[in-house]
């Protein structure tokens, strides 16, 4: 911490950290920018991090249960990642990947996506992060049916509450109504040629009504199979594309019967089945991909991205497989695939991510998730306790606790009200970062944790919600 941030001000923090506001505050605009709170209250600024903590400019530190966001996999501050990318960048920083150019390091990672993606998942466009990789997986699917000879195989569905990104595309493919800003415009509904459209969230808790869990499961697959055939048959639907634990649409595991159901129908019918692994994949759930491993699933194409590079480096991957590429890859076709970023393929990225990749696997930390994860979402599951805890749910260190006013009725407290801010806010006095979405608290920290960070995680979010309901009495909400 700089000698600067040990003078304190008038209103109890210190210049160094004053300063740091005041400039967010003026200068930055924020991913998904709260500006009521940003002026309000300012940001949170951070200073440092190390292992699963995170320190801000006062020197307090945290326990990051959201993993920066999703991403902090082997944890932050790794001299070896440090010695790996610095190595790199005195080597080769930059080398284009344009046209008929490569690089080693670039080409040494598709290699290894291509062992680790199950299946013949063989081929890889490398990206920038998971919203240009999905981008690039939707221009992927249009030039495929081109290059077939069916242009009119364009309908993408995808589900409510999804989440794919921010870039126009991704944000028009994803189904997340809070993240929908009145003042933006989106590609729904056959609009410029975009064919999105989308089917129901897989949210038992939620929309399941008094349907049993199977029953749900059955509903959402017919409900599939109806939109296919309302949009004109499979001749006219490209993919289905799906996260297969809904990720920032609430930590939602699917009913036990329907994904596979679906899958089983996309490959009856030449449906492409498009998997957004870029929260799930390497690690997150025990298994370098949880599609195959967990579901029994063999996507056409997986998306990866966050814990690829465990946010060392940005990085993004578009995997895919032999069938696509032995069609788009014909011979003799005078065919280019005019898509491409900058950064794509960067040899520093590439370089980060191989040796992320290396450490989950000379740790052993996808094993060190299927017992420290599993034991991480036992205990989470003892908060059901606490008179406002509606669900708790995910899979390992993929968590959600949702906040309901009412058990019996499942009815949540009004939106305007932000209980999972008031959690959070709490928490965050007491050194626990969770990350708030109206009525949740999420949490996806480092694959990292021990038995005793799992159990601070737990004790301190049992205190915030017990301040919060003591909060809400005081308030009438309760």
């Amino acid at each position: 911490m700089t000698q600067a941030a040990t003078v304190a001000t008038n209103n109890g923090i210190s210049t160094y950290s004053q300063e740091i506001v005041d400039l967010d505050r003026r200068h930055v605009l924020h991913p998904m920018h709260a500006f009521d709170t940003i002026n309000k209250d300012g940001a949170l600024a951070i200073e440092r991090a190390e292992g699963a903590y995170i320190y801000d400019t006062e020197g307090n530190r945290y326990l990051d249960a959201i993993g920066g966001m999703w991403c902090t996999n082997i944890g932050t501050g790794r001299q070896e990642m440090a010695d790996a990318i610095a190595e790199q960048v005195l080597k080769c920083n930059y080398s284009n990947m344009f046209t008929d150019m490569t690089n080693d390091v670039a080409t040494k990672l598709s290699a290894k996506l291509a062992e680790l993606a199950p299946g013949n998942l063989n081929h890889t466009f490398l990206t920038c992060g998971g919203s240009t990789a999905n981008d690039s997986a939707f221009r992927l699917i249009q030039f495929y049916n081109a290059c077939r000879g069916m242009p009119d195989k364009k309908a993408i569905i995808s589900r409510k509450d999804s989440y794919h990104g921010t870039t126009l595309l991704t944000m028009s493919l994803g189904g997340k109504d809070l993240d929908r800003s009145p003042e933006f415009s989106y590609l729904d509904e056959g609009a410029n040629d975009i064919h999105s459209y989308k089917v129901s969230s897989p949210n038992h808790y939620r929309y399941g009504g008094d349907l049993s869990e199977q029953a749900f499961g059955d509903k959402l697959y017919q409900e599939f199979v109806d939109k296919v055939a309302q949009l004109g048959g499979a001749e006219k639907v490209a993919a289905f594309l799906t996260e297969p634990i809904l990720g920032d649409g609430g930590v939602v595991p699917p009913p036990a019967n329907y994904l596979k159901r679906v899958w089983e129908y996309c490959k009856e019918n030449d449906i492409l089945y498009w998997a957004d692994e870029v929260v799930t994949g390497f690690g997150r759930c025990g298994e370098w991909f949880v599609s195959e491993s967990i579901y029994g699933i063999q996507p056409d194409i997986i998306v990866a991205a966050k814990g690829l590079s465990s946010a060392y480096i940005p990085m993004g991957a578009c995997i895919f497989s032999d069938d696509i590429w032995d069609v788009i890859a014909e011979s003799d076709k005078g065919r280019m695939f005019l898509n491409g970023y900058t950064y794509s393929g960067h040899a520093v990225g590439a370089a980060a991510c191989l040796k992320n990749i290396e450490i989950i696997e000379r740790e052993g930390i996808l094993q060190h998730v299927r017992e420290m994860g599993s034991y991480f979402m036992q205990q989470l599951e003892t908060l059901y306790d606490l008179e406002i805890v509606g669900d708790v749910r995910g899979s390992h260190f993929m968590a959600c606790v949702e906040f309901v006013k009412n058990k019996e009725t499942r009815e949540p407290f009004p939106i305007e009200l932000d209980i999972g801010k008031t959690v959070s806010n709490f928490a965050d006095e007491l050194g626990l970062i969770v990350r708030p979405i109206i009525n949740l608290n999420v949490m996806s920290p480092s694959l990292i944790l021990d038995k005793e960070q799992c159990d601070f995680i737990v004790s301190t979010l049992r205190t915030a919600i017990e301040k919060t309901i003591g909060a809400m009495k005081e308030q009438g909400h309760l």
